[in-house]
């Protein structure tokens, strides 16, 4: 699809080198783009999404997640929204779990309704043209913004990878025995790796509600409703 810019505006166009006020105004300038990142200084616009190498995978990961947020109170879900993370860095990731601001979340929601800050939780669905982006200049600014959670969900590999910041470093979390995953920012929020990577989503959803009736969560909830 051709993207137009405004009279006097240029393009973005990928490889552009800009500054995050000089990429949000020629981004705005170009309304019928959907979608461009600002990585470490660098613009990146992708190309058209495909079917099933993204948008049934994504649309996987936002019901997955939007079950988490919908059964927690205080914590916000958003889809390809943009986040200022810093001056060189306005990435639109394809999901976000937040904790509201209210209740110490890192992040907030600016006057002019952008994310800014370090959501605690980013997920990313890559294919090969962008996999190289988002496991290395991409995670080395989330770590380096303190985002706490981050997956990439690698689907020509069929991988998924999850990453929790420790001592400012990345730690790729493994599956137990079971090939499950547990949050350690959120509570309950439990994937059964194999089963998603496999699109068994009533085995993924089985696993999160179990994560959601336990112990841990039920005290993150008590807590988040006693401060919201």
């Amino acid at each position: 699809m051709t993207t137009f810019a405004r009279p006097n505006t240029p393009p973005l166009e990928s490889g552009d080198r800009l500054t995050r006020h000089e990429f949000e105004r020629r981004y705005t300038a170009m309304p019928h783009l959907k979608k461009a990142e600002l990585i470490e200084g660098v613009v990146y616009v992708p190309s058209p999404l495909r079917f099933n190498s993204h948008g049934q995978p994504h649309g996987d990961l936002i019901i997955w997640l939007g079950v988490y947020k919908v059964a927690t109170p205080g914590v916000k879900l958003a889809d390809n929204a943009t986040v200022r993370l810093d001056l060189d860095n306005e990435p639109q990731p394809d999901a976000v779990l937040l904790i509201d601001e209210r209740l110490g979340g890192q992040a907030r929601i600016s006057q002019d309704d952008y994310i800014e800050g370090a959501p605690e939780l980013v997920a990313e669905v890559v294919a090969a043209s962008s996999a190289a982006i988002d496991l290395y200049d991409k995670k080395r600014a989330y770590r380096r913004n303190g985002v706490r959670e981050y997956i990439v969900w690698q689907i020509l590999e069929n991988k998924l990878d999850w990453f929790s910041l420790q001592n400012d470093e990345y730690v790729l979390l493994e599956p137990d025995a079971d090939g499950i995953i547990k949050s350690f920012v959120f509570p309950g929020l439990w994937l059964n790796v194999t089963a998603l990577l496999a699109g068994e989503m009533t085995t993924v959803l089985a696993l999160l509600q179990q994560g959601l009736n336990s112990q841990e969560h039920v005290e993150f909830v008590q807590y988040l409703s006693q401060h919201f």
